[in-house]
């Protein structure tokens, strides 16, 4: 049985300032990766990453440099992390990304300028034919899956806010807002830690699969990022394939995170984390989050949805990372069975993350870390097809310890034949 990680909490965790100086610090920002210029549509390989503790110099991994504008994949960060000296891509041009195996996110540490008159895109795929599931872009979840003709039924959209399905129907993914269908806004306006947007539900009755949810992309630039072009992070449509559209009614994939932290923000180009498109705007994906933080702004941007904007100081020390402080939540176990460290929910890609006996239902285990007793825990089981996903109430089960506050919550979960992403999600009071 697949585990899909993610956090959802209502925290919001604040950048503090530092000691004026005369620039903006970005840890990391070593220029390892050399500088990237993109002059034609281009799609970088996120697999290609080694894994290797974020803040490794790329140069240091692989022989002779080979690893370098390669990044390094961090799963404890969950993050593909690229350390530039600067960023160019030029007017007409479009960068995009493959998904590394575990759909992690993508984190930009720039040393120096990020110029962007192209198109940065980190949206979602629009839904795929039965038994396919639309891909999400990297930091996101996939789209449900429609109706299969070998008698599979349609599934609903992964993610914390993946998309429901009803009868023939299928609704769309939350993120920074509440979906039409019901689905529950999720992270929080700090985009701290980084994730991506959720899947719409499949179609019913036909072949047609939800939207994947679109992606998260961090920039950190210790110079400025000028925008003149876009950066998008929009939900992947339904899909539809031939015939009347009326009939295609999976939901749209919701719209991802963007974050942006600069020392100046200049520019006139756009910014979008928009739900991705379905028959009607009741199965429409919602929003996603968007996130500037910069001590100067010269810029006129669209950025849409509104933005959270703080307002930084010279000297500060952007936040890259969670705060060891903060709080936390993993899936330790599932039927007895120890969940490792960097679960992918691949639905057999690379082989289950949990393997368990047939069985009506089974017991979960989640570990938070600095959360209140008082917190409401679930789990959310999403079979790959056959059945919409549940969320099952947790119960506390042991205090671990004090200092740390370390919790462990028990649930007991249905058990379908076939694989199923499970994720925790933790509502603090």
């Amino acid at each position: 049985m697949p585990v899909c990680r993610c956090l959802a909490l209502t925290a919001s965790l604040l950048l503090a300032a530092g000691l004026a100086r005369a620039d903006l610090t970005i840890p990391g920002a070593d220029g390892s990766d050399g500088s990237l210029h993109v002059t034609a549509d281009t799609v970088i390989d996120l697999s290609q990453a080694p894994t290797a503790a974020w803040d490794t110099a790329s140069t240091d991994v692989g022989s002779n440099g080979s690893n370098a504008g390669n990044g390094v994949y961090d799963p404890d960060k969950w993050a593909v992390v690229f350390k530039y000296a600067s960023v160019t891509v030029d007017a007409d041009a479009t960068l995009t990304f493959a998904n590394h195996p575990s759909r992690a996110p993508v984190v930009w540490l720039v040393s120096g300028d990020v110029t962007i008159d192209g198109t940065v895109d980190v949206g979602g795929v629009d839904g795929a034919v039965a038994p396919g599931l639309a891909e999400p872009g990297p930091g996101g979840f996939r789209g449900g899956m429609g109706y299969s003709s070998g008698g599979a039924a349609s599934g609903s959209g992964l993610g914390p806010g993946g998309g429901p399905v009803s009868g023939d129907s299928g609704y769309g993914g939350s993120y920074g807002a509440p979906a039409h269908s019901g689905s529950e806004s999720y992270g929080n306006s700090s985009l701290v830690p980084l994730v991506g947007g959720s899947g719409g539900g499949g179609d019913g009755d036909r072949s047609s699969g939800g939207g994947g949810g679109a992606g998260a992309l961090f920039i950190a630039s210790g110079a400025t990022v000028i925008l003149n072009g876009s950066i998008v992070a929009n939900g992947g449509d339904r899909g539809f394939f031939s015939g009347n559209a009326y009939y295609y009614r999976p939901g749209g994939g919701s719209g991802g995170g963007l974050r942006v932290v600069s020392r100046e923000l200049a520019g006139n180009g756009t910014m979008e984390a928009l739900g991705g498109s379905s028959y009607n705007v009741d199965h429409d994906g919602s929003v996603g989050r968007i996130r500037l933080e910069y001590v100067t702004d010269t810029s006129s941007l669209l950025v849409t949805p509104s933005p959270s904007v703080v307002p930084l100081t010279d000297g500060s020390t952007a936040l890259i990372w969670p705060p060891t402080s903060a709080p936390s939540a993993k899936i330790l176990s599932i039927g007895g069975e120890t969940v490792g460290d960097d679960p992918r929910a691949s639905f057999g890609t690379y082989g289950a993350d949990v393997a368990i006996p047939d069985t009506e239902s089974t017991q979960v285990i989640v570990e938070t870390i600095n959360v209140e007793e008082a917190a409401e825990v679930y789990v959310r089981v999403t079979p790959r097809s056959n059945a919409a996903h549940q969320f099952i109430p947790a119960a506390l089960d042991t205090v671990i310890s004090n200092d740390p506050l370390v919790v462990h919550w028990t649930a007991n979960i249905p058990v379908d034949v076939g694989y199923s992403a499970i994720q925790a999600k933790v509502i603090r009071p």
